[in-house]
């Protein structure tokens, strides 16, 4: 049997050159350089004013050094950087063996929002310096994360009284339970449980009273009420694939050269119309007359593309139906229909014996102009209930079915969505060759559905679906830990801060 030397790991002094472990081509090595000699922090230091008196600070080139650097490992947590300060080698080259406290690490991230603007443009014009940014296409997308804070404790003015209320309710119940103890004799002590929840409710109730009264309601761009967070009320609920979050969404600009974030700005809103125009103007010191901006049909409205058009801003936002325009997707069907087996294994089975069925639509039911009748697919005649509605501009006739006929048909299931809660089946039947209201969205349509905008626009997803995916997966980016949109959009800007960095590594900087 073969002899080998032992392998011991127990604790021992070893003599470690700091400086020796920022190796030349890597990302902290770039970051080093970087920070040392390219970028200038005087706005940050501004904020120090102990020349003479007080204690020494950490130097802010080094807190952002080591900011970055956590978060290029997926670090996001102040105390988890404060023990890599203290634990990992590479983090003590690059602090210097500073070892700042996590608190300090937290106040340093949270004061950042005034100046990560110009740092942000800094590392962009030494990213255009080195070549990387092409201004061929900017492609804008957003992703949403949850955020630090409680989704129960959404809801509009009206939801948050009432759910005070019901707090305030349990209370007065707990205490006059507890005074018939009284009235009875029973000195038996208030479990501390229950005293624990009576003053949690208590407080709970008037934090809530609090911010009612001192906030106002939310309101959309339309006017529309929206639901406010006690938590965090610049965040909002959102609908995603995996359900409705309360968090941000993250907004960012990328070339499609080297895919270096150009804009970067995170929202309270799941809504992601209004951003477009801001994320635009964001890449004006960048973007040339020949910058194509390219958007999914999040960003389409005709209010911005008129504005894209008045500004003469070369623009490619898709709409809701334009992959049903391209011939590419005509079979996308047979894959929507497939369930997802992750989540719904026995529609899965349903799909599999031939179970699931077609719904009808407007071009299945028969309507005569002439005698301004509609007769749907099961032979029954439909009330007419609007002949000059108007949506989106377009004219249509709106008619209805009866209870009688509705009811018990056979055919409800493919009639109606929701046939459980839905009594008859309304359908519009638009009447043809109206001219489109919408002449902004027409000319986009005709554009994008060309040959040209085709290929161009089917650079996007190349260009700015993989910056997501390394934010998320490799950088483990899946929340954000801060409150409020100035300190989120600074936590989002410093990860796509770190993304850039990369990029300049990766393509020779500072080697």
């Amino acid at each position: 049997m073969g002899r080998y030397k032992i392998v011991d790991r127990s604790p021992r002094f070893l003599p470690v050159v700091l400086d020796a472990q920022i190796q030349s081509g890597s990302f902290e090595y770039a970051l080093d350089y970087l920070i040392d000699h390219e970028l200038d922090l005087s706005g940050i230091e501004q904020r120090y004013s102990n020349d003479d008196t007080g204690a020494p600070a950490y130097d802010p080139a080094v807190m952002l050094k080591v900011v970055l650097l956590a978060y290029s490992r997926g670090l996001i947590s102040s105390r988890a950087i404060e023990r890599a300060c203290r634990e990992n080698v590479l983090f003590m080259a690059m602090s210097g063996d500073s070892a700042p406290q996590f608190t300090t690490l937290a106040k340093f991230i949270r004061e950042l929002s005034g100046e990560i603007a110009a740092i942000f443009t800094q590392v962009l014009l030494i990213c255009d310096r080195q070549g990387l940014i092409g201004r061929q296409m900017f492609a804008i997308d957003g992703v949403k994360l949850p955020s630090n804070a409680d989704k129960r404790r959404s809801g509009t003015h009206t939801e948050l009284k009432h759910t005070a209320q019901r707090m305030e309710r349990a209370v007065a119940k707990m205490l006059k339970a507890h005074r018939g103890r009284d009235e009875t004799g029973d000195d038996e002590p208030e479990a501390p449980a229950t005293q624990k929840r009576l003053a949690h409710l208590r407080r709970e109730a008037g934090h809530i009273r609090q911010f009612v009264a001192s906030h106002r309601e939310r309101r959309s761009d339309k006017g529309a009420i929206r639901k406010s967070n006690v938590t965090d009320n610049d965040s909002a609920k959102m609908a995603t694939s995996k359900g409705v979050i309360q968090g941000y969404t993250a907004v960012a600009a990328v070339d499609a050269q080297a895919q270096v974030i150009v804009g970067a700005q995170a929202h309270g809103s799941g809504s992601e119309q209004s951003v477009l125009l801001p994320m635009i103007r964001q890449t004006d010191p960048l973007r040339t007359g020949e910058t194509i901006i390219t958007a999914d049909a999040g960003y389409h409205s005709e209010a911005n593309l008129k504005q894209l058009e008045q500004a003469q801003i070369p623009a490619l936002i898709a709409d809701g139906l334009m992959r049903r325009r391209d011939a590419r997707f005509k079979d996308q069907g047979k894959y929507k229909a497939l369930p997802d087996p992750l989540y719904d294994k026995q529609a899965a089975v349903r799909h599999a014996t031939n179970l699931v069925q077609t719904k009808f639509l407007p071009k299945d039911f028969r309507y005569d102009p002439l005698t301004n009748s509609c007769i749907c697919p099961a032979g029954k005649h439909l009330y007419s209930n609007g002949s000059h509605c108007t949506t989106n501009g377009r004219t249509h006739h709106k008619f209805t079915g009866a209870k009688r006929d509705c009811m018990p048909c056979k055919f409800r299931s493919r009639c109606l969505r929701y046939p459980q809660r839905t009594q008859v089946r309304q359908v519009a039947i638009f009447l043809k060759n109206q001219t489109s209201p919408l002449p902004y969205t027409e000319r986009m349509k005709q554009a994008i559905d060309s040959e040209r905008g085709r290929q161009i626009y089917g650079r996007r997803m190349a260009t700015v679906e993989p910056v997501f995916a390394n934010l998320r997966h490799n950088k483990r980016l899946d929340r954000f830990t801060l409150r409020t949109q100035p300190k989120v959009n600074t936590q989002w800007n410093l990860y796509c801060l770190v993304h850039n960095i990369e990029k300049l590594a990766h393509h020779g900087y500072a080697r």
